[in-house]
């Protein structure tokens, strides 16, 4: 990662590095965050910083800070670098015009499709339908709309897959199937539904989950990213959850014949691999596996003080009391480390079929299979290739990204309700420019403060576009309008200006190709006129 490109990092952290508020993460609700840093700790995004250097030409929106979380996107990325398949997948729901907020996702979607993935791109007209109440002659304007930006924005329909909900079958099916490992209480706890919610808006967050997954049914299962706005990571998480819940096996390591969670293995381990290493002298360097004992492993964790890391300490320490009581009563039961194959909802013929296929050492339990020869990746990949043989879907977890949003041109967040706060993609170009130029600034009170202290690039709606859009893959202008405003170099009427006369280039530009996009979208396998009947106005 370039440290000398600008970046959008405004607003991420507070200076004592804790969670400013509570954050409730809605998918149909407003979509702002005030401190994306809550989100690291709440809801266990990962900072994309942290998986940034492990992509491969990675695109501007990374460069520049605008993706700025993740889950699980290095799977992603060694793929991605290793040529190996992966997908990316991401739907819209047709409720208005797509705009430039959309076009970060739009754009997303295509540089992964450019690198070798297997890219889908779906109208969520389901949900538009029963969360927003729109009309099915409204959803089908709308969703032609999004299409052709998608498309002229380079979107290639013969290299991916673009489809409705409403039209795709083995989405439908998959939803009912993941919607027998969900529950109401769940969709209450994560969502806030109650009673007065329409049963037509919680079937069509299963559908959501299907859709997430649709891209492991096409070939096989494989690392698949849902680029996204934070708003989205509930459908996230909640996907994550049910296609583990669907797989056969569980796969873990594990030490003797009991169970251990996370907090306890961890423990579990660290005494094995001292008392492996002969490092108080009870096994020895010339010892086998089988000599390090559970209650020689209790002694040593007696006296072991787990790390104090923040708020885990007192987890350790609940874990530590825990995991010798299991130590102990395992009593001289040999420790030896194994992987373990739990089954969670194999037929009898796949757990069979496990059992055969496991080289090596092994015990068969009555719900589990230890192997004592086996790598953990290996055993995943075993687990995974027995499921798929024995009509199992083997899931991957998906993974995600997550951009910042936009700030709206008046100031305060962007909205479809609020018109000069947002340009959408068919605004009239001279509109466009119109905005731009009336457009709040993070510029001083005057043009003399300005040149004395510099303007604040990070609090201005126009650097975002800029950064977002305008300066497309040139670091170069995104880093002189960053540096000049700052500096006290560039005063705010001439950037206005500048921003203007681009974004009404790019308008132009961009409705030219969604015209020669028509013809392209004619000839997919799309039907753009719902012939479905239902109810208008919010449910």
């Amino acid at each position: 990662m370039n440290e000398d490109t600008p970046r959008t990092d405004g607003g991420t952290e507070r200076a004592d590095g804790e969670p400013s508020e509570d954050v409730a993460l809605d998918p149909w609700g407003s979509a702002s965050v005030g401190d994306y840093a809550d989100l690291f700790a709440e809801f266990g995004i990962e900072a994309f910083d942290d998986v940034a250097d492990d992509v491969v030409d990675p695109h501007y929106l990374m460069r520049r800070g605008v993706i700025f979380g993740h889950r699980e996107y290095d799977a992603v990325a060694e793929a991605m670098a290793n040529g190996e398949p992966f997908a990316a997948l991401s739907g819209f729901m047709p409720t208005g015009d797509p705009h430039i907020g959309h076009k970060l996702v739009f754009d997303e979607l295509i540089w992964h499709q450019r690198r070798g993935g297997d890219v889908f791109g779906l109208i969520a007209d389901l949900e538009a339908h029963s969360a927003r109440g729109m009309s099915w002659d409204e959803i089908d304007e709308h969703a032609r709309s999004y299409l052709l930006s998608l498309l002229a924005l380079g979107f290639d329909p013969e290299e991916g897959e673009l489809y409705r909900q409403s039209d795709n079958r083995a989405v439908q099916d998959l939803g009912f199937e993941l919607g027998s490992k969900a529950n109401f209480s769940e969709f209450e706890a994560i969502y806030g539904f109650d009673g007065e919610t329409n049963i037509s808006h919680m079937q069509s967050v299963v559908t959501q989950t299907a859709d997430i997954l649709y891209p492991q049914l096409v070939d096989e299962p494989k690392p698949t990213v849902i680029p996204v706005g934070p708003d989205q990571d509930p459908h996230v998480r909640l996907t994550r959850d049910l296609a583990t819940r669907m797989r056969y096996f569980k796969v873990t390591e594990a030490f003797a014949s009991f169970e251990l969670d996370d907090e306890e293995r961890t423990l579990v381990r660290a005494a094995y691999d001292a008392l492996a290493g002969g490092d108080d002298g009870a096994a020895g360097d010339e010892a086998d596996d089988s000599d390090v004992r559970c209650e020689d492993a209790a002694a040593w964790l007696a006296d072991y003080e787990p790390p104090e890391v923040d708020a885990e300490a007192v987890d350790l320490e609940e874990a530590k009391t825990s995991a010798l009581d299991k130590l102990r009563a395992g009593g001289k039961e040999p420790l030896r480390p194994r992987v373990r194959f739990l089954d969670r909802n194999a037929t009898d013929e796949a757990f069979e079929a496990l059992i055969e296929a496991i080289a090596g050492e092994k015990r068969v339990f009555e719900g589990h299979v230890d192997a004592f020869e086996m790598t953990r990746e290996a055993a995943e990949s075993l687990a995974r290739e027995v499921e798929i043989d024995h009509d199992g879907f083997g899931f991957r977890q998906p993974s995600s990204i997550y951009h910042r949003f936009m700030t709206g041109l008046t100031g305060g967040k962007m909205s479809s309700s609020i018109p000069a706060s947002h340009i959408s993609l068919l605004d009239d170009p001279e509109d466009g420019y119109d905005k731009v130029r009336s457009a709040t600034t993070g510029g001083r009170d005057t043009a003399e403060k300005q040149r004395e202290l510099g303007g604040e690039a990070d609090e201005c709606p126009v650097y975002e576009l800029y950064a977002y859009l305008l300066a497309g893959d040139d670091d170069g202008l995104a880093t002189e309008v960053y540096s000049e405003c700052v500096n006290g170099e560039r005063l705010c009427g001439g950037c206005k200006e500048q921003a203007a006369e681009l974004m009404r280039e790019f308008l132009s530009e961009h409705q030219e190709k969604r015209a020669e996009a028509e013809e392209l979208l004619e000839d997919l396998d799309i039907d753009l006129d719902s012939d479905r009947r239902g109810t208008g106005g919010e449910h």
